[in-house]
């Protein structure tokens, strides 16, 4: 899955997800988000990242402490997804094998 970054500054995530940018520096600090390399009081992030960190902030009241547990327990998710999706195909092709209907082939779903 392809990912889009975009640089944003910290005027328009007040704007656009209503975080202040105490809150920004404060999620930059944490490594929640990224600032952007070349460009001062900006980030170089996901939108529907900022966008979820806003949402579990604001909206449910989560602490920031908390937030970077959620944000890594949803990564680690995405990893497990990504890794039961690889061995489901593997478990295919090697059923077809077995069948004697098709070649084994190294795949690599990364």
């Amino acid at each position: 899955m392809e990912t889009h970054h975009i640089i944003l500054s910290f005027h328009e995530c007040a704007t656009r997800y209503g975080l202040s940018e105490t809150d920004v520096r404060e999620f930059l600090e944490l490594g929640l988000l990224h600032a952007a390399p070349d460009t001062p009081n900006a980030l170089h992030e996901e939108p529907d990242h900022v966008a979820l960190l806003a949402r579990l902030h604001h909206e449910l009241g989560l602490s920031k402490d908390s937030l970077e547990v959620i944000l890594a327990m949803r990564q680690r998710l995405e990893q497990l997804q990504q890794e039961l999706s690889q061995q489901r195909a593997r478990v295919r092709q090697l059923e077809v094998f077995l069948r004697g209907t098709g070649p084994m082939l190294d795949i690599d779903l990364r």
